[in-house]
């Protein structure tokens, strides 16, 4: 599906094998400059995915109120989420 995105830029950080579930943690920009913080879980049969199921996070500034209660997540470049300067075009 990815493919279809002209000027797509993806990279993956974390991935997680937990028996026949496997995690993984990625970021990507579709063209426009906005950074997504993805999440895929995939059930393994045999070592294959046979059912996967993404996340999303739309990047958005939260409100007031919620600021007391988080910190901004900065993205360096070699973190667990790919910064937006690391992720590459297919």
């Amino acid at each position: 599906m990815e493919s279809h995105f002209v000027g797509l830029r993806l990279g993956v950080g974390r991935r997680h094998v937990c028996g026949d579930t496997l995690v993984v943690e990625w970021s990507t920009d579709y063209g426009d400059g906005r950074v997504y913080r993805n999440v895929s879980v995939a059930e393994l049969v045999a070592g294959e995915a046979v059912r996967v199921t993404d996340y999303w996070g739309e990047p958005f500034t939260p409100p007031e109120w919620r600021r007391p209660l988080s910190e901004q997540l900065e993205m360096p470049g070699n973190g667990i989420w790919p910064a937006a300067d690391t992720l590459t075009q297919d």
